[in-house]
């Protein structure tokens, strides 16, 4: 049971199975708990994440870096401290056994993790297979802690930070993908400017014990409102956001994904993570299929599962998330097609349970990212 599951309980929501716990999947309902969120700002319990700390035994941070990237792309051992990074956990052939947000923490006594000098955010579906697998690849000399005392909260939209920031000022100073150490009431916090919506906001570390109390103490400010499952999803598939288990799996690479940003120069001059072979063979060649959004005719959404044909009616490739976008007006989704058919404007054809349905291939993302960056929007 997840710490926020009586707090969520008494609120009125409406508890599903998922990743392994129950939680809400809407309050009020999906529509209005999107809307209020691109609007205002929602709190999203997150705490299925898994949070990991990584220290070395005998290992400084460089050294912890340097094995982290022998299963992650991108450029760890050059992350500054309190500074985040999206990466792709990949298997040897190239594939993603999980997407994530790894940080380079501070010195010791400078963040809550205790002697970590890296810390991890995974999939709450996959974060034992996840510690699993690195047990096995990762060196003897490092140590992983799955932080289960630990909740994780998000606050997201336009006021998020604002409302944030009148119970833990300094708040407001981070900036997209940074993060820090707070206190709130005697709680020692680790906070990024970071999310899941599209929508700028903060993501929340906060003890078990304490999580309730500060649910409430957000909550209580006029621009945030509880937000369950089903909105978050809502949100991410417009931001054009992949989730894994759906848009993301072990036969998917990076570059299929469009996910090339995650692999950072350094890294592919020196070729030297998992899959590299067959993931810079990809981004020269280009890739088989690729992930594109879509924009569906009518107002009925296509699901997951729903395939792509060509005018014969072949199969030629697959739905993997979709949905009716509140903020759009309209059914959109996310698919892969053969990379020939990818470009921007491109007619398709989806069947869903025998029925056809129009489709034209859509930049993503479906709105824009709101992020607060360095320098400004």
């Amino acid at each position: 049971m997840l710490p926020l599951d009586g707090w969520h309980r008494a609120r009125g929501g409406r508890m599903v199975p998922f990743a392994g716990y129950e939680m809400p999947v809407q309050y009020e309902g999906i529509m209005a708990e999107h809307l209020w969120t691109r609007d205002s700002a929602g709190l999203f319990d997150v705490s299925h994440m898994g949070q990991v700390g990584f220290t070395g035994d005998g290992l400084d941070a460089a050294g912890v870096a340097r094995a982290l990237e022998a299963v992650l792309p991108g450029d760890i051992a050059g992350l500054a401290p309190t500074k985040i990074r999206y990466s792709l956990l990949l298997n040897d052939e190239g594939g993603i056994l999980d997407d994530l947000m790894a940080t380079t923490l501070p010195a010791e006594g400078a963040h809550p993790f205790g002697a970590a000098s890296h810390y991890v955010v995974v999939n709450g579906a996959t974060k034992y297979d996840d510690l699993a697998y690195l047990l096995d690849v990762l060196p003897d000399d490092l140590t992983m802690n799955l932080m289960e005392d630990q909740a994780l909260l998000a606050v997201q939209g336009p006021k998020a930070v604002a409302a944030v920031s009148r119970l833990i000022p300094g708040v407001e100073d981070l900036v997209f993908m940074t993060a820090g150490a707070f206190d709130w009431n005697g709680h020692a916090l680790w906070i990024s400017r970071s999310g899941y919506t599209g929508e700028d906001g903060v993501e929340i570390s906060i003890p078990a014990e304490a999580a309730a109390d500060f649910a409430d103490a957000i909550c209580a400010e006029p621009e945030v409102k509880s937000i369950g499952l089903g909105a978050r999803d809502s949100l991410r598939l417009e931001a054009g956001l992949p989730l894994y288990g759906h848009d993301l799996d072990p036969e998917t690479t990076p570059v299929m994904a469009d996910l090339g940003f995650a692999l950072s120069k350094r890294r592919r001059e020196a070729a030297d993570f998992a899959g590299a072979a067959r993931i810079l063979a990809e981004r020269t060649d280009g890739p088989a299929v690729k992930r594109v959004g879509l924009s569906v005719e009518g107002r009925q959404p296509v699901r997951e599962g729903a395939s792509v044909v060509d005018a014969e009616g072949a199969v030629i490739g697959r739905v993997t998330s979709g949905g009716f976008a509140p903020s759009v007006g309209a059914p959109i989704a996310m698919a892969y097609v053969p990379a020939a058919l990818a470009e921007a404007g491109t007619p398709l054809r989806l069947v869903q349970r025998g029925k056809i349905h129009e489709a034209t291939v859509a930049p993503m993302p479906f709105v824009p990212h709101r992020y607060v960056r360095a320098g400004g929007k």
